[in-house]
């Protein structure tokens, strides 16, 4: 009989579920995936029907048409209902899964067990009929004992009820879409009724390797079978045995169980090599229970790392090694099935993060799927394996309530008791956003006693006190900490622990600025070591636009390169009818929910590039490459040289890499022979080193780009542009008048607000002031010859900003020299610059300049000064929520041309700008929620920014910095209009 209404009962996490364990089930195992009957009923204590569907399992029922009405609903901090803890609604959707499973005739006499890899939030499990166990936590799976319930060799069928909302709810309340379903593998396992209960492993960078096993009978009376025993291999070592000396000490102690037996395989191995992140080499271990008589009752393989973990001090080393940790928060998430990915999706995205220059994942805020352990131990990533606890809306209330303290326990042990051999994990995590209490302290000292090898971090337990000492985290690690703070910290003198941001640098919409600032301070200030980004994918979900409904499965393939197809849009907040919701905070990744990396991936790629260059000696033309590896030398890369002159084009040529040791530096061949090749009037030079991987790597294929460090060979000349015969057409408004524009240059101080602009707080500072909707209002027109200066005015809620251009006819065009005075008043501007539109049909564009990617002032090491190319649709980036993009960082010239044929336009600027050149106006963008709302203009829009504001990361987060900042003042600049 079930325990009465298990969704209101805090204090039970589970009824009749098996302990959790690190023994692999896997191999053998009969798949329960596929097709279920479904049914969805109001409440779980509502009657079944005679009404079922078909519900692909594993899948939540909201992505399926199965699923009507209840589908996605976005919260960040806010609860979906108003219920305080424990308390559920009535209104409570509840998915029954059923079908038949015919037990293999050859399990007969073998121990059955059920495996539900992830339910949310409440799974009651029955067969025949019969109630066979209970289990909560979302994010791991529940195994519950069929032994005795099914018979070998007939048809029995499985009931998996499944209860949207619980008391546990309230302890799963993160930042992520709220779903209702069995989101992760269903499987039916067999082992002998002698078994592995469990398997430690652990394997220190000196060889050193000790495996701890347990032992169970299936059988609940009597002890376990006299004369079991326990072997071991390790693929390149060969045989384990028991240690003996073990086993005596627990008989000394008299620590022999009669229904648990324990064993230790113990080893010190000679030539192993140390796992690392870099360097992730994994050993097979097979380990074997064996009967009394030598025949094998139970196997578990493991796929094992060498490695160290510890804090010394402030830092946190791996192997003795201070790592900097280049982090990125990790949610499951597709765009088709919400929670629910395949090995294949997940090795995808942990290859993408790897390219991109990535070491480390936090599994924000539960643990991942097994597959996800198993990848970045293969593939090389530091894991911050964290609970599946966090209780944001209710947070205080709940860190010191005794009837949550073992949900905390049960969430925090369950999770070390499977992932902790793996080599992966380095640090646990007691959690996310639920304040600080007894609960936290109770988990963590089981965790200490269990597992001494890692240390365990909790960012609400440092919150108010970086310095404590007597909490319940080895790591400081804040979230959304500002640069000053957190370096004021690391030089205070009180600094214990190392400083480790959890979250920083949120990645909502064209964000992500200051993110090289950072990491200048990291890499300088001792006592900072890295940080996760905020946060990997944007949770976009394909909606179908004619029904409002999830896509689902059957779109496969309806988007592209971060576009939604006709017909379908990417869904935020709100979009499926959800109240309350948090709108598009959802879509706050640096992937698009296709899994298109968003321009800043390549500004995170550059800060992270393993190969650095500097100048030994301008004058002889050497340079010294640095590897900024813990672990690894750099013969795994290969590179090229790219020589960029701003008028002369690109020329390539092969480049040697010295064998470089990790942390160490090296003098490269002189450049004579390559620089001679710079021609003396090519202007402006730069040097890009363009280094891939040299072999197939786990998660790269050879020629994948790893990084382009650049340097500077020449400065740009003056500009200059010679006045000659020609003339000066304006209007009767005092606007030029030229046959390539159909809107001519006047002044902008405003852009389409990004999300951190609306969110932090400058979107409706500039609206406030008027920016957006600025009105021209001319003053003078004035002749000099062939000189035209026009003088306007515009009025602001803060005073009036003054604009002069100077138009000069010069060889092949026209001069456009502007100045703008902008009173004391007007502060924190968006940008300040020119706004205008061209003919039609120009659709491609080369510029010289920092590119390709998408840059702006504060994000702008990703992008490589050179020759670039692309069409003007190209350069617009399509964040989910239409806003200011397409930026292009550093402009000194470029030219817009026809695909077909026919008159384009060149711009030269007197100084590297920002400029943006997309088919849509701010206006446009502004007033639009979703792209499927635009209407791409035929006439590209124009922007030359004398400044422009930084993009910071203020939705979440500190704002950009000062230097990235303007207000008040005098801005100039000019640049020449000349037919192509």
């Amino acid at each position: 009989m079930l325990p009465v209404r298990p969704w209101e009962a805090p204090e039970i996490n589970s009824w009749r579920r098996l302990p959790m364990h690190a023994v692999d089930r896997r191999p053998g195992s009969l798949s329960l995936d596929g097709e279920w009957r479904f049914q969805l009923l109001p409440a779980p204590d509502a009657p079944l029907t005679d009404s079922w569907s078909r519900l692909e399992v594993p899948g939540a029922w909201t992505m399926q048409d199965a699923g009507a009405p209840d589908l996605p609903h976005y919260t960040n901090v806010t609860m979906p209902w108003a219920h305080h803890p424990p308390a559920s609604p009535a209104a409570n959707p509840t998915g029954v899964h059923e079908r038949e499973v015919d037990i293999p005739a050859d399990w007969a006499g073998r121990r059955i067990v059920l495996q539900v890899g992830a339910a949310e939030s409440v799974l009651i499990v029955e067969v025949d009929g019969q109630a066979v166990g209970v289990g909560k936590d979302s994010h791991l799976a529940s195994e519950f004992d069929l032994t005795e319930v099914v018979r070998p060799g007939e048809r029995s069928t499985v009931r998996l009820t499944v209860v949207k909302w619980s008391d546990a709810t309230h302890i799963e309340d993160q930042d992520q879409w709220w779903h209702g379903g069995i989101t992760r593998s269903v499987l039916l396992y067999a082992t002998d009724p002698l078994y592995l209960a469990d398997v430690t492993v652990r394997a220190g960078q000196d060889g050193t390797l000790r495996v701890d096993c347990q032992v169970r009978g299936s059988g609940t009376e009597g002890p376990l079978p006299e004369g079991w025993s326990i072997s071991g291999e390790l693929e390149e070592f060969g045989d384990l045995v028991q240690d003996a000396a073990y086993e005596a000490a627990n008989r000394a102690e008299e620590r022999v169980s009669d229904f648990l037996g324990e064993a230790r395989l113990s080893a010190t191995l000679s030539g192993v090599h140390p796992w690392s992140a870099e360097t992730p080499v994994l050993y097979g271990l097979t380990v074997r229970l064996h009967h009394a008589d030598g025949t094998v009752a139970d196997t578990s393989y493991h796929r094992i790392g060498f490695r160290d973990i510890e804090i010394r001090g402030r830092d946190l080393l791996v192997n003795g090694e201070r790592v900097y940790i280049r982090g990125v928060n990790r949610h499951d998430f597709h765009p088709l099935t919400g929670r629910t990915l395949g090995a294949d999706e997940i090795r995808a995205d942990l290859e993408t993060v790897k390219r991109f220059g990535f070491n480390a994942i936090r599994t924000s805020h539960y643990p991942g799927d097994p597959a996800l352990l198993d990848l970045a131990d293969e593939l090389g990533l530091y894991l911050v394996d964290e609970a599946d606890i966090e209780s944001h809306d209710h947070a205080h209330e709940i860190a010191d309530d005794p009837r949550y303290l073992p949900a905390f326990v049960d969430r925090v042990s369950r999770m070390v008791l499977r992932d902790k051999n793996h080599p992966s994990v380095i640090i646990w995590s007691l959690g996310n956003e639920s304040d600080y209490g007894a609960n936290h302290d109770a988990a963590a000292g089981w965790l200490r006693r269990h597992d001494p090898t890692r240390p365990l971090q909790y960012e609400g337990a440092a919150k108010t006190d970086w310095s404590a000492t007597d909490i319940a985290s080895d790591i400081v690690c804040p979230m959304y900490a500002s640069l000053d703070e957190i370096v004021a910290h690391a030089r205070s003198g009180t600094q214990t622990k190392p400083l480790i941001l959890c979250e920083y640098s949120h990645a909502m919409g064209n964000s992500n600025g200051t993110l090289a600032d950072h990491w200048q301070a990291f890499e300088s200030t001792p006592g900072l070591q890295g940080g996760f980004i905020w946060e990997l994918w944007d949770h976009g979900i394909l909606q179908r636009l004619s029904d409002g409904r999830p896509a689902g499965r059957a779109a496969a393939g309806a988007y592209a390169n971060g576009v939604a197809a006709e017909g379908y849009r990417w869904a935020y907040g709100g979009d499926f009818g959800d109240t309350p919701n948090d709108g598009a905070f959802c879509a706050d990744g640096l992937l698009f929910p296709d899994r298109t990396p968003k321009p800043a991936m390549y500004e995170h790629r550059e800060l992270a590039a393993p190969v650095r260059l500097s100048w030994l000696s301008e004058e002889d033309g050497t340079l010294l490459v640095h590897n900024h590896q813990h672990f690894r030398d750099l013969s795994w890369l290969t590179a090229e040289w790219h020589l960029s002159a701003e008028d002369a084009g690109t020329i390539t040529a092969p480049a040697a890499l010295p064998a470089v040791p990790p942390g160490g530096s090296a003098e490269l061949p002189p450049l004579q022979g390559l620089l001679a090749m710079l021609p003396e009037d090519g202007g402006e030079a730069w040097l890009t080193l363009r280094v891939t991987t040299a072999h197939d790597e786990t998660w790269a294929p050879r020629g994948t780009e790893v990084c382009t460090p650049r340097i500077r060979l020449r400065e740009r000349a003056p500009f200059a542009a010679a006045p000659c015969a020609g003339s000066v057409e304006v209007d009767g408004d005092g606007l030029l008048v030229h046959p390539l524009l159909t809107s001519p240059p006047v002044l902008s101080l405003w852009r389409a607000p990004t999300d951190n602009d609306l969110l932090g707080g400058p979107a409706d500072h500039w609206r406030t002031l008027g920016l957006d909707t600025l009105v021209r209002k001319l003053v003078s027109v004035t002749r000099d010859g062939k000189q035209v200066s026009v003088r306007s005015a515009y009025g602001t809620r803060a005073g009036t900003v003054l604009h002069e251009q100077f138009f000069t006819p010069v060889r092949d065009g026209l001069l456009v020299e502007e100045t703008a005075v902008l009173p004391e008043g007007v502060s924190d501007v968006a940008r300040v610059g020119s706004v205008f539109e061209t003919v039609s049909g120009l659709d491609l564009i080369e510029w010289y300049g920092q590119g390709p990617w998408e840059s702006y002032p504060d994000r702008s090491a990703g992008a490589a000064v050179g020759h670039h190319r692309a069409s003007v649709d190209a350069l617009f980036t399509p964040y989910l929520r239409p806003q200011e993009s397409g930026g292009r960082h550093g402009v000194r010239s470029f030219s817009l041309s026809s695909s077909g044929g026919g008159p384009g336009l060149t711009v030269r600027l007197d100084s590297p700008r920002q400029v943006s050149v997309v088919r849509h106006r701010a206006h446009d963008l502004d007033t639009a929620a979703h792209h499927d709302e635009l209407t791409p203009r035929a006439c590209p829009v124009v922007h030359i920014d004398a400044a422009h504001r930084g993009l910071g990361t203020a939705s979440c987060g500190p704002d950009t910095l000062p230097p990235y900042l303007f207000g008040a003042g005098t801005y100039r600049w000019s640049w020449t209009l000349c037919r192509r």
